[in-house]
């Protein structure tokens, strides 16, 4: 594999893209820098000039991860305007779709036990995506009387610990699970229960 020279300014995304194939391959412990170094076509003490060790490289990743995360989330949002169920289903789909889609930076982001308060950088990119959540169940709450009103931030944490957990069981082949119906299934019955107990959608749909 020829190696990438410093003049070609890519050295840190081939460490990322190298960092994420290892992860979806081996887990994000189950690899070494070098190992890493060695895939981007460089030597193991060229790494250390872009990070500080394999943590900081996967929360690199998962940084990504969370942007592109916030942009699908931000852009299923909006896309399901004007209607207000719709674009709070949407970003519960965007979840499902984005863990099938960039599964190297789901489990960075997820799974590695990388703090989102490592950096200022990957604590504000986190609050981006759980903000986009947390506007949609407002938007879908404000008609509910407020004493009856869950606060947008339980109401949103509700809908990603349910997308997590069907992405968890369901819908990324975890050994000895089988899903008794399609992922995709299970997240919009589930959300469809959860909103049929706030009032917010009829009983019969």
């Amino acid at each position: 594999m020829p190696k990438r020279g410093y003049h070609h300014g890519n050295l840190r995304e081939a460490l990322v893209s190298s960092a994420l194939t290892l992860i979806e391959e081996k887990g994000p412990t189950g690899f070494t820098l070098s190992e890493a170094a060695k895939q981007a076509g460089v030597t193991p003490a060229a790494v250390y000039r872009h990070f500080d060790g394999r943590e900081d490289l996967i929360a690199e990743a998962a940084l990504q991860g969370y942007q592109i995360f916030a942009e699908l989330m931000e852009y299923a949002f909006e896309t399901g305007q004007p209607s207000a169920l719709a674009a709070f289903e949407a970003t519960g789909r965007a979840y499902l779709a984005f863990a099938r889609r960039y599964p190297g930076h789901y489990i960075a982001m997820f799974e590695s036990g990388i703090s989102v308060n490592r950096s200022p950088e990957l604590a504000a990119a986190s609050m981006r995506a759980r903000g986009i959540l947390e506007k949609a169940a407002a938007q879908l709450s404000e008609h509910i009387p407020p004493e009856k009103r869950p606060p947008p931030a339980m109401f949103s944490a509700h809908i990603w610990a349910l997308s997590h957990g069907v992405v968890e069981l369901f819908a990324r082949n975890s050994p000895g699970t089988q899903a008794p119906f399609p992922p995709e299934d299970l997240l919009e019955s589930g959300i469809g229960v959860y909103l049929r107990g706030l009032g917010l959608i009829p009983e019969d749909t």
